[in-house]
């Protein structure tokens, strides 16, 4: 029996904190090329060092990885404790609470997996294991989400064992459960004050009126871990007679006799979680159809298609306390987008929690997932491309870099509350321009609609300050709208970079959050024969600007040039190699970092390759395109050697960093070089073009 559980009144839990917890993605996914190990992946395996980070955050606990593919995977009695012994121990004197994760996404060892009818006692006796040789843990999620992964398992044949029918479904997601209640039974023998903190997806599904049968199955099994676990799989339940196929009715009965409810429910939720039925498959051209076995339809993600909204985070988390009246918590708030859009989602889901603990909710915990970011989870990690989500570090560096999230996370644990000036506007989920396809009405729960509403905003968004008109300022203001942050863009008349006054007066006219130095004098070969204007626009306007943004506290983004480089060194360079310009304009671009750091040692500068992009029809690769598509020819220099930057690329990321608060130099470039021949044969035959066309030249014969 479960001993009783740590349910606070409503009360006394409104008089706590609303907690910060964090997560480690550690997904062990057994796929038909073999495996996926998120903890190896993100190189957390291999620093320990990463938990001192994570306490830098203040948070109170962590899903934390204790699986048993890594710790055991032969047989029990030869598993390696030590990864697992250092990282907890650890923890505890780091006073963050760790609640251990046994299996997650994963089919145990090769000697058992999900569907397996010896997985449940293989598993327990492991749950065993772990109570005994950590006696102290006191808060567990044996199996996250098995729900999910029995979805993706035994239903849509993504993991291991690859299935897509009903029968393999049930039996992993039974066996799943089964495996939970004798995991927790063995732990309480050892630590009877152990909490089940139990997860998994509840995203609610809707459809066109049409396929309300299927959404309705779909809402009613959405619930199915919480269900099972709480006992209310009774003969009264909509989906008992579904689960009873195949035998289980016996489970379901001990289950309903003897339930496991959870001590805290897990709500993991993301802005694909609820989905949208459609059987007009016209509507959706490149979308695979599936099908019920009755007809065939699309399952989309709702937020993409369904006119009025989802139903959202904070709906969600309502239906769970109202639903069982026991402890919730948000256990994965992660949002695969930009910067400013994870800042949203995050702030939206500790506003929502927030404002349920106010209305008499138990609500423990905002929990920021994946700390260390996430890999391929854009395919359901079915793909190994190394596509990487950073999360509230990013690691693509010699070490973890802190992002604008983890700034947002200490002041929710130390505070209570964060802000930040991206947050004056919604996230897309919120705007017009969320719709890929026609939008349409959704019907969830018998007809019922979503009644989602966005936050209030601001009336007048605080706004970046981008300086420059040119190509890349153009850029930048048009992906500064896109992801709906407010920007101005003062013309040159109003603000003349070269001017202490004319810069002073700017800032304090439009008080900007931060400043984007896009200016300066960008032609290579003419700024021989205007030095003096190429020096005023590129050094001294840079050092102007910058100590204008010193004195007032305003953040500073410039751009500088790979043309500081000599183009002599056998590989990338970095950006501890020395500067060697050639030319005037790298002179002086050089010349402008260093005024700027002068001026503004805090200065975010970003060196990069030539641009070429879809904004700019004087690019290279752009008038070679239109070369050949009229008829003719171009020449490119084939014994040039160039990594050239894909100018959105840039920007993107170089406002990501401005937001982190980013600063020194950085080299955003490209993997990999080509000629520059060889590089617009490349981009004109990805026109559809005739590639033979571009004829590739000694740079000499350009007058280069």
């Amino acid at each position: 029996m479960q001993p009783s559980a740590d349910i606070i009144p409503m009360r006394a839990a409104a008089s706590r904190p609303l907690e910060v917890w964090g997560g480690v993605e550690c997904s062990f996914a057994r796929l038909r090329t073999g495996t996926v190990d998120q903890t190896s992946l993100s190189g957390h395996d291999a620093r320990a060092e990463d938990l001192d980070a994570f306490a830098g955050l203040g948070i109170k606990a962590i899903r934390y990885p204790v699986l048993w593919e890594r710790v055991a995977p032969g047989a029990l009695d030869q598993a390696d404790w030590r990864w697992t012994d250092e990282r907890l121990e650890r923890l505890r004197a780091l006073g963050i609470r760790p609640i251990a994760t046994l299996l997650h996404h994963g089919n145990g060892p090769d000697h058992t997996d999900l569907a397996q009818p010896d997985f449940p006692e293989k598993f327990a006796a492991y749950a065993a294991a772990v109570a005994r040789r950590y006696p102290w843990l006191d808060a567990y999620t044996p199996v996250n989400e098995p729900l999910t992964t029995a979805r993706f398992c035994g239903l849509y044949g993504v993991w291991h064992p690859h299935a897509r029918d009903h029968v393999t479904f049930r039996t992993i997601l039974l066996n799943q459960i089964k495996a939970t209640v004798l995991a927790m039974r063995a732990i309480w023998e050892v630590n009877p004050d152990a909490q089940l903190v139990q997860t998994d997806d509840l995203g609610k599904v809707f459809s066109t009126p049409h396929l309300a049968y299927q959404a309705e199955h779909e809402n009613h099994r959405r619930w199915l871990t919480f269900d099972l676990l709480a006992g209310r799989v009774d003969r009264d339940h909509p989906l008992r007679a579904y689960l009873e196929e195949g035998g289980h009715a016996g489970m379901l009965d001990s289950l309903v006799a003897e339930p496991c409810p959870p001590d805290v429910i897990g709500v993991d939720h993301y802005l694909t979680s609820e989905r949208f039925l459609d059987e007009r498959l016209d509507r959706y051209p490149g979308v695979r159809p599936g099908t019920n076995g009755r007809e065939r339809y699309v399952d989309i993600e709702a937020i993409r298609v369904v006119a009025e909204g989802v139903t959202g985070l904070e709906n969600l988390l309502a239906e769970t306390w109202e639903r069982y009246r026991r402890p919730v918590a948000a256990t994965e708030v992660h949002n695969a987008s930009s910067r400013e859009e994870q800042l949203r989602w995050l702030k939206e889901a500790w506003d929502a929690a927030n404002r349920l603990r106010a209305r008499g909710a138990d609500i423990r915990a905002v929990t920021a997932w994946a700390l260390l970011g996430s890999y391929d989870w854009n395919t359901l990690m079915t793909r190994r491309a190394g596509f990487y989500e950073s999360g509230v570090f990013d690691v693509r560096g010699a070490r973890p870099r802190p992002t604008a999230l983890a700034r947002m996370l200490r002041d929710m644990a130390t505070a209570g509350d964060a802000d930040h000036p991206v947050l004056d506007a919604p996230g897309w989920w919120h705007r017009g321009d969320r719709f890929v396809w026609t939008p349409t009405p959704g019907l969830a729960d018998g007809g019922a609609r979503s009644s989602w509403t966005p936050p209030a905003r601001a009336a007048n968004p605080r706004p970046i300050l981008i300086a420059g008109s040119g190509t890349l300022g153009r850029a930048v203001a048009r992906l500064c709208a896109r992801r709906n942050l407010a920007y101005v863009q003062p013309p040159r008349e109003e603000m003349d970079l070269a001017e202490q006054g004319s810069v002073a007066a700017a800032l304090a006219r439009h008080r900007p959050w931060a400043v984007i130095n896009a200016a300066g004098f960008a032609r290579v070969d003419v700024a021989e024969l205007v030095q003096e204007r190429c020096r005023r626009e590129n050094l001294h306007a840079a050092g102007t600007l910058a100590a204008a943004c010193a004195a007032a506290g305003i953040p500073l983004l410039a751009f500088s040039s790979h043309l500081v480089f000599d183009g002599g060194k056998d590989g990338p360079y970095v950006e501890d190699d020395a500067a060697a310009p050639l030319n005037h304009y790298g002179r002086t671009k050089l010349g402008g970092e260093a005024a700027t750091f002068e001026a503004f040692g805090e200065a975010l500068v970003v060196r990069s390759g030539s641009f070429f992009g879809p904004w700019d029809e004087r690019s290279v690769v752009a008038r070679a395109i239109a070369a050949v598509r009229s008829g003719g020819t171009f020449a490119a220099a084939s014994d040039v050697v160039v990594s050239p930057s894909y100018l959105p690329d840039v920007v993107n990321v170089a406002l990501d960093l401005l937001m982190d608060g980013a600063a020194g130099v950085w080299h955003l470039a490209n993997a990999g070089a080509a000629s520059w021949a060889d590089f617009v044969r490349e981009a004109v035959r990805g026109a559809g073009l005739d590639a033979a066309r571009v004829l590739g030249v000694p740079a000499s014969e350009l007058g280069w």
